[in-house]
Protein backbone atom coordinates (compact mmCIF):
# COMPACT_ATOMS: atom_id res chain seq x y z
CA UNK A 1 0.00 0.00 0.00
CA UNK A 2 1.06 3.37 -0.85
CA UNK A 3 -0.14 6.17 1.87
CA UNK A 4 -1.12 9.77 0.92
CA UNK A 5 1.73 11.32 2.58
CA UNK A 6 4.36 9.22 0.93
CA UNK A 7 2.38 10.42 -2.07
CA UNK A 8 2.91 13.92 -0.87
CA UNK A 9 6.21 13.86 -0.20
CA UNK A 10 6.99 12.86 -3.45
CA UNK A 11 5.09 15.20 -5.14
CA UNK A 12 6.86 18.05 -2.50
CA UNK A 13 10.23 16.42 -3.99
CA UNK A 14 9.65 16.67 -7.84
CA UNK A 15 8.47 20.32 -7.33
CA UNK A 16 11.64 21.46 -5.05
CA UNK A 17 13.63 19.90 -8.54
CA UNK A 18 11.38 21.71 -10.99
CA UNK A 19 12.09 25.03 -9.02
CA UNK A 20 15.77 24.20 -8.85
CA UNK A 21 16.05 23.46 -12.40
CA UNK A 22 14.34 26.67 -13.10
CA UNK A 23 16.78 28.55 -11.27
CA UNK A 24 19.80 26.67 -12.73
CA UNK A 25 18.38 27.24 -16.15
CA UNK A 26 17.33 31.66 -15.32
CA UNK A 27 20.54 31.50 -14.16
CA UNK A 28 22.94 30.04 -16.73
CA UNK A 29 20.84 32.02 -19.27
CA UNK A 30 21.57 35.29 -17.14
CA UNK A 31 25.37 34.64 -17.75
CA UNK A 32 25.63 33.53 -20.67
CA UNK A 33 24.09 37.14 -21.79
CA UNK A 34 27.02 38.19 -19.46
CA UNK A 35 29.44 36.29 -21.86
CA UNK A 36 27.92 37.16 -25.12
CA UNK A 37 28.41 41.54 -23.97
CA UNK A 38 31.82 40.90 -22.33
CA UNK A 39 32.97 39.00 -25.86
CA UNK A 40 31.66 41.94 -27.90
CA UNK A 41 33.08 44.39 -25.16
CA UNK A 42 36.24 43.02 -25.61
CA UNK A 43 36.73 42.05 -28.74
CA UNK A 44 35.60 45.93 -30.05
CA UNK A 45 37.86 47.27 -27.49
CA UNK A 46 40.91 44.41 -28.06
CA UNK A 47 40.57 44.46 -32.13
CA UNK A 48 42.06 48.17 -31.64
CA UNK A 49 44.70 47.44 -29.06
CA UNK A 50 45.65 44.49 -30.79
CA UNK A 51 45.87 46.89 -34.50
CA UNK A 52 48.32 49.23 -32.70
CA UNK A 53 50.67 46.66 -31.21
CA UNK A 54 50.83 44.92 -34.63
CA UNK A 55 51.97 48.00 -35.84
CA UNK A 56 54.37 49.01 -33.62
CA UNK A 57 55.74 45.35 -33.65
CA UNK A 58 57.83 46.23 -36.39
CA UNK A 59 60.13 48.77 -34.13
CA UNK A 60 61.35 46.49 -31.36
CA UNK A 61 64.26 45.83 -32.89
CA UNK A 62 65.82 49.37 -31.54
CA UNK A 63 64.97 48.04 -27.93
CA UNK A 64 67.60 45.29 -28.77
CA UNK A 65 70.29 47.61 -29.02
CA UNK A 66 69.41 49.08 -26.39
CA UNK A 67 69.19 46.37 -24.14
CA UNK A 68 72.60 45.06 -25.69
CA UNK A 69 74.29 48.00 -24.45
CA UNK A 70 72.29 49.09 -21.16
CA UNK A 71 75.06 47.61 -19.02
CA UNK A 72 77.77 49.42 -20.65
CA UNK A 73 75.72 52.81 -20.97
CA UNK A 74 75.13 52.42 -17.02
CA UNK A 75 78.81 51.80 -16.37
CA UNK A 76 80.13 54.32 -18.56
CA UNK A 77 77.64 56.61 -16.31
CA UNK A 78 79.38 55.52 -12.79
CA UNK A 79 82.98 56.34 -14.14
CA UNK A 80 81.94 59.77 -15.18
CA UNK A 81 79.81 60.58 -11.97
CA UNK A 82 83.02 59.30 -10.04
CA UNK A 83 85.97 61.12 -11.95
CA UNK A 84 84.09 64.13 -13.44
CA UNK A 85 82.88 66.48 -10.65
CA UNK A 86 81.35 69.12 -13.36
CA UNK A 87 79.18 65.90 -14.75
CA UNK A 88 77.71 65.37 -11.28
CA UNK A 89 76.94 68.04 -10.56
CA UNK A 90 75.02 69.29 -14.02
CA UNK A 91 73.51 65.49 -12.88
CA UNK A 92 72.33 66.89 -10.28
CA UNK A 93 70.85 70.16 -11.41
CA UNK A 94 68.57 68.50 -13.85
CA UNK A 95 67.44 65.67 -11.49
CA UNK A 96 66.30 68.71 -9.78
CA UNK A 97 64.08 70.00 -12.33
CA UNK A 98 59.99 69.27 -11.42
CA UNK A 99 59.40 67.13 -15.04
CA UNK A 100 61.82 64.76 -13.60
CA UNK A 101 59.76 63.54 -10.60
CA UNK A 102 62.08 62.81 -8.25
CA UNK A 103 63.65 60.16 -10.81
CA UNK A 104 67.38 59.62 -10.71
CA UNK A 105 68.96 59.44 -14.22
CA UNK A 106 69.87 55.66 -13.26
CA UNK A 107 65.94 55.05 -12.66
CA UNK A 108 65.09 56.60 -16.13
CA UNK A 109 67.19 54.29 -18.12
CA UNK A 110 65.91 51.36 -16.71
CA UNK A 111 62.30 52.19 -17.93
CA UNK A 112 62.07 51.01 -21.73
CA UNK A 113 63.66 47.86 -20.02
CA UNK A 114 60.42 47.86 -17.78
CA UNK A 115 58.28 49.10 -20.17
CA UNK A 116 58.99 46.13 -21.83
CA UNK A 117 58.40 43.54 -19.00
CA UNK A 118 55.20 45.75 -18.24
CA UNK A 119 53.97 44.73 -21.76
CA UNK A 120 54.87 41.36 -21.60
CA UNK A 121 52.81 40.65 -18.41
CA UNK A 122 49.77 42.70 -19.80
CA UNK A 123 49.86 41.17 -23.17
CA UNK A 124 49.91 37.30 -21.16
CA UNK A 125 47.39 37.92 -19.00
CA UNK A 126 44.92 40.38 -21.12
CA UNK A 127 45.77 39.91 -25.21
CA UNK A 128 47.21 36.53 -25.03
CA UNK A 129 45.11 35.53 -28.26
CA UNK A 130 47.29 38.50 -30.22
CA UNK A 131 50.23 35.89 -31.84
CA UNK A 132 52.12 38.43 -33.75
CA UNK A 133 52.42 41.33 -30.79
CA UNK A 134 52.68 38.50 -28.61
CA UNK A 135 56.28 36.87 -30.08
CA UNK A 136 57.72 39.98 -30.73
CA UNK A 137 57.09 41.06 -27.30
CA UNK A 138 58.48 37.67 -26.13
CA UNK A 139 61.68 37.99 -28.26
CA UNK A 140 62.63 40.69 -26.75
CA UNK A 141 61.80 40.09 -23.12
CA UNK A 142 63.87 36.96 -23.63
CA UNK A 143 67.06 39.10 -24.56
CA UNK A 144 66.28 41.23 -21.49
CA UNK A 145 66.40 38.24 -19.65
CA UNK A 146 69.31 36.66 -21.55
CA UNK A 147 71.42 40.04 -21.17
CA UNK A 148 70.47 40.00 -17.11
CA UNK A 149 71.43 36.67 -16.55
CA UNK A 150 74.83 37.30 -18.82
CA UNK A 151 75.12 40.47 -16.42
CA UNK A 152 74.87 38.60 -13.19
CA UNK A 153 77.55 36.10 -14.31
CA UNK A 154 79.75 38.64 -14.87
CA UNK A 155 79.90 40.01 -12.05
CA UNK A 156 80.07 36.66 -10.04
CA UNK A 157 83.05 35.86 -12.05
CA UNK A 158 84.74 39.07 -11.43
CA UNK A 159 84.36 38.98 -7.58
CA UNK A 160 85.97 35.25 -7.42
CA UNK A 161 88.46 36.74 -9.83
CA UNK A 162 88.96 39.30 -7.43
CA UNK A 163 89.46 36.52 -4.44
CA UNK A 164 92.25 34.95 -6.34
CA UNK A 165 95.87 35.94 -5.87
CA UNK A 166 97.90 34.07 -8.64
CA UNK A 167 97.87 32.96 -11.73
CA UNK A 168 94.55 30.83 -12.25
CA UNK A 169 92.37 32.83 -15.04
CA UNK A 170 88.84 32.96 -14.27
CA UNK A 171 87.51 35.36 -16.71
CA UNK A 172 86.66 33.32 -20.03
CA UNK A 173 84.29 33.98 -22.29
CA UNK A 174 81.17 31.06 -22.55
CA UNK A 175 81.63 29.93 -19.30
CA UNK A 176 79.60 30.14 -16.31
CA UNK A 177 79.78 30.35 -12.56
CA UNK A 178 77.62 27.35 -10.53
CA UNK A 179 78.55 27.42 -7.31
CA UNK A 180 81.33 27.53 -4.46
CA UNK A 181 82.35 26.29 -0.92
CA UNK A 182 84.40 24.15 1.41
CA UNK A 183 84.79 20.84 1.09
CA UNK A 184 87.76 18.15 2.81
CA UNK A 185 90.20 17.21 0.59
CA UNK A 186 91.06 13.26 1.11
CA UNK A 187 94.73 12.87 1.09
CA UNK A 188 96.23 9.29 -0.25
CA UNK A 189 98.13 8.18 2.37
CA UNK A 190 96.34 8.84 5.02
CA UNK A 191 96.99 11.93 6.38
CA UNK A 192 94.33 14.39 8.04
CA UNK A 193 91.68 15.59 5.30
CA UNK A 194 92.37 19.34 4.90
CA UNK A 195 89.46 21.95 4.05
CA UNK A 196 89.66 23.49 0.96
CA UNK A 197 87.70 26.31 -1.11
CA UNK A 198 86.54 24.69 -4.66
CA UNK A 199 84.68 27.43 -7.29
CA UNK A 200 82.80 25.25 -9.70
CA UNK A 201 82.02 26.33 -13.02
CA UNK A 202 80.50 25.28 -16.13
CA UNK A 203 83.66 23.69 -17.49
CA UNK A 204 86.01 23.46 -14.85
CA UNK A 205 86.31 22.40 -11.36
CA UNK A 206 88.74 25.25 -9.25
CA UNK A 207 90.65 24.19 -5.58
CA UNK A 208 91.78 26.92 -3.58
CA UNK A 209 93.73 27.45 -0.77
CA UNK A 210 92.96 29.69 2.02
CA UNK A 211 95.55 32.90 2.38
CA UNK A 212 94.16 33.98 5.28
CA UNK A 213 91.62 36.43 6.89
CA UNK A 214 93.21 39.83 5.43
CA UNK A 215 90.20 42.00 6.34
CA UNK A 216 86.39 41.68 8.19
CA UNK A 217 84.96 43.59 4.77
CA UNK A 218 86.76 41.95 2.26
CA UNK A 219 86.97 38.55 3.91
CA UNK A 220 89.40 35.65 2.86
CA UNK A 221 92.04 35.57 0.03
CA UNK A 222 92.63 32.64 -1.81
CA UNK A 223 95.59 31.24 -3.64
CA UNK A 224 93.72 28.80 -6.80
CA UNK A 225 95.91 25.68 -6.93
CA UNK A 226 94.25 23.24 -9.53
CA UNK A 227 91.59 23.63 -11.98
CA UNK A 228 90.21 20.46 -13.26
CA UNK A 229 88.62 20.83 -16.74
CA UNK A 230 85.04 19.07 -16.21
CA UNK A 231 85.51 17.67 -19.42
CA UNK A 232 85.82 13.63 -19.60
CA UNK A 233 85.15 13.65 -15.64
CA UNK A 234 83.41 11.15 -13.85
CA UNK A 235 81.90 11.73 -9.99
CA UNK A 236 80.51 9.22 -7.57
CA UNK A 237 79.58 9.01 -4.50
CA UNK A 238 81.27 7.20 -2.19
CA UNK A 239 79.39 5.38 0.64
CA UNK A 240 80.25 3.48 3.52
CA UNK A 241 83.72 5.38 4.72
CA UNK A 242 82.34 8.11 7.07
CA UNK A 243 80.48 7.00 10.26
CA UNK A 244 79.03 10.48 10.85
CA UNK A 245 76.72 11.98 8.91
CA UNK A 246 77.94 13.17 5.08
CA UNK A 247 80.01 11.51 2.85
CA UNK A 248 82.74 11.48 -0.06
CA UNK A 249 82.82 12.38 -3.46
CA UNK A 250 85.29 10.64 -5.47
CA UNK A 251 86.37 12.46 -8.88
CA UNK A 252 88.01 11.31 -11.96
CA UNK A 253 89.64 13.28 -14.35
CA UNK A 254 92.26 12.37 -17.35
CA UNK A 255 94.73 13.42 -15.04
CA UNK A 256 93.94 13.33 -11.53
CA UNK A 257 91.54 11.81 -8.68
CA UNK A 258 89.93 13.87 -5.89
CA UNK A 259 88.70 12.61 -3.23
CA UNK A 260 85.70 15.19 -1.50
CA UNK A 261 84.26 15.02 2.17
CA UNK A 262 81.53 16.65 3.16
CA UNK A 263 79.83 16.02 7.08
CA UNK A 264 76.76 17.68 6.09
CA UNK A 265 74.65 15.74 3.87
CA UNK A 266 72.50 18.32 2.02
CA UNK A 267 75.34 19.54 0.83
CA UNK A 268 77.45 16.99 -0.23
CA UNK A 269 74.09 15.88 -2.39
CA UNK A 270 73.91 19.52 -3.85
CA UNK A 271 78.09 19.17 -4.83
CA UNK A 272 76.67 15.68 -6.58
CA UNK A 273 74.07 17.30 -8.58
CA UNK A 274 75.99 20.78 -9.74
CA UNK A 275 78.79 18.46 -10.72
CA UNK A 276 77.04 15.74 -12.31
CA UNK A 277 74.82 18.69 -14.45
CA UNK A 278 77.79 20.80 -15.19
CA UNK A 279 78.94 17.47 -16.72
CA UNK A 280 76.29 16.43 -18.72
CA UNK A 281 75.35 19.28 -20.09
CA UNK A 282 79.14 19.74 -21.63
CA UNK A 283 79.66 20.13 -25.09
CA UNK A 284 80.54 17.38 -26.64
CA UNK A 285 83.32 18.96 -28.12
CA UNK A 286 85.31 22.14 -26.83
Amino acid sequence: KISLGSIQEQRERWDRKRSRTARELLQSERRYCQQLELVNTVCTFCGCFGLGFDQFCPHLHYYDTYVDNIYNASKVLRIHLKKNKAFRRFKKLQEARPEFNNHKLEDLLQRPIQQIILSLSVLTLTFVFFVGAMTSICAVSQRIYNNIQCHENHLQLCRVQKLLKGGKKVLAKGRWYIREGWLNVVPRKGADAKPEMFFLFSDMLLQAKCRGLLHLTNGYKFAGQHAYPLQDCIVEKVFGHTRSQGGLLSLTFPKAKLLLMSSNQEDLNDWYQSLSSAIRYLPPFR
